[in-house]
């Protein structure tokens, strides 16, 4: 039998995303969907593609989200800090970044207002967490952001093959990861046929959370130093980033490819391409599949790594039930694919 799961937030992106994932996953049954402003809609109002499900959105209560087996939280940040805790259920899955950072020092720095304890964090290639993650009751997913950054990076910085003090990330981001009321904000003439930096001189609060990451796969007390610019373009969704680094004295690009693949062995949503071939957002549209490559610039001695994945699905909603699958000890895949939407 099925197990029930509730979905908060449902009206937006993520959570419209998570609903038509969560459609096809044979173990998990969508019964619940809740919004803000929007309770009382229908789904389908709001996703269209989602209207044969015949769900209503209710009003994002802990009341109405406990009883559930599974509770995803698709909220705004600050809003399930407090939510999670009071709902009672088997298993709460947070794509907000209320529960994502250890440091409150960092929180209050990037996000502001109350902390909330961190909760298992939901990215299984990194370091230990896939053991982390089995039997875990409470879940944070990953930034969108922060994924395609920390899947570059931490290989190489686990292997002490590049410097940690010179780590740069530009990010070219689908509109559809400044979330839906942002995406509503912008007028198409500011979209289509332009590209702008946003949040630009270390200013996105994913900063904090990627070096939290990588600190915690490096070989020791490294010191970090990382400019994170992200780029919005005129695509729907999709996050290709490009990382960059200069390698340590010696380092092949037999060292780096090398890495990635003890890294991402047994991790089949990674691909490493044969190289020469570079990632395509579109080719992971619609995935859970993380594209990368990895380069070396001998004139410039740095390690060039591209990472390319779905915001919307690697980046997020795929994150979260590929998290919840290994934590209810269901196949990690159950629900999810690594196969694009072919252009």
């Amino acid at each position: 039998m099925a197990l029930r799961v509730a979905v908060a937030g449902a009206s937006g992106y993520a959570g419209g995303e998570l609903v038509r994932l969560l459609a096809g996953h044979p173990e998990l049954d969508v019964v619940t969907v809740t919004a803000r402003s929007n309770a009382g809609k229908p789904l389908g109002s709001l996703h269209p593609h989602l209207s044969s499900l015949g769900l209503t959105l209710q009003e994002t209560t802990a009341k109405t989200l406990s009883g559930h087996d599974v509770v995803f939280l698709a909220l705004p940040h600050g809003m399930s800090g407090n939510l999670g805790d009071a709902i009672d259920a088997r298993l709460v899955v947070d794509c907000g970044a209320d529960h994502r950072l250890t440091s409150a020092d960092d929180w209050a720095q990037f996000y502001g207002g109350d902390f909330a304890p961190p909760w298992v964090y939901g990215m299984p290639e990194l370091g230990t967490q896939r053991g982390l993650l089995r039997d875990a009751d409470r879940i944070a997913v990953p930034g969108c952001n922060a994924t395609a950054v920390t899947l570059g990076f931490a290989p190489l910085v686990k292997h002490d093959l590049i410097e940690t003090t010179d780590l740069v990330s530009v990010l070219a981001v689908g509109v559809s990861g400044a979330g839906r009321r942002a995406s509503e904000e912008l007028l198409a003439s500011e979209i289509l046929g332009s590209a702008s930096a946003y949040a630009v001189g270390g200013a996105h609060r994913h900063n904090p959370e990627i070096l939290q990451n990588l600190r915690s796969v490096s070989n020791e007390q490294q010191d970090f130093a990382l400019s994170f610019t992200p780029i919005l373009v005129p695509m729907s969704r999709g996050i290709l980033a490009t990382n960059t680094a200069t390698v340590r004295t010696g380092v092949t690009l037999g060292n780096l490819r090398s890495a990635f693949e003890e890294a991402f062995a047994e991790h089949h949503f990674i691909t490493l391409l044969p190289e020469g071939q570079q990632p395509r957002t579109a080719d992971v549209l619609g995935s859970n599949g993380a594209h990368t490559q990895v380069a070396l610039d001998e004139r410039a001695h740095r390690a060039v790594i591209t990472v390319a994945i779905d915001n919307l699905g690697k980046g997020t909603a795929g994150a979260a039930i590929q998290s919840a699958n290994i934590a209810l000890s269901f196949d990690e895949s159950l629900g999810l694919t690594t196969i694009g939407v072919a252009p």
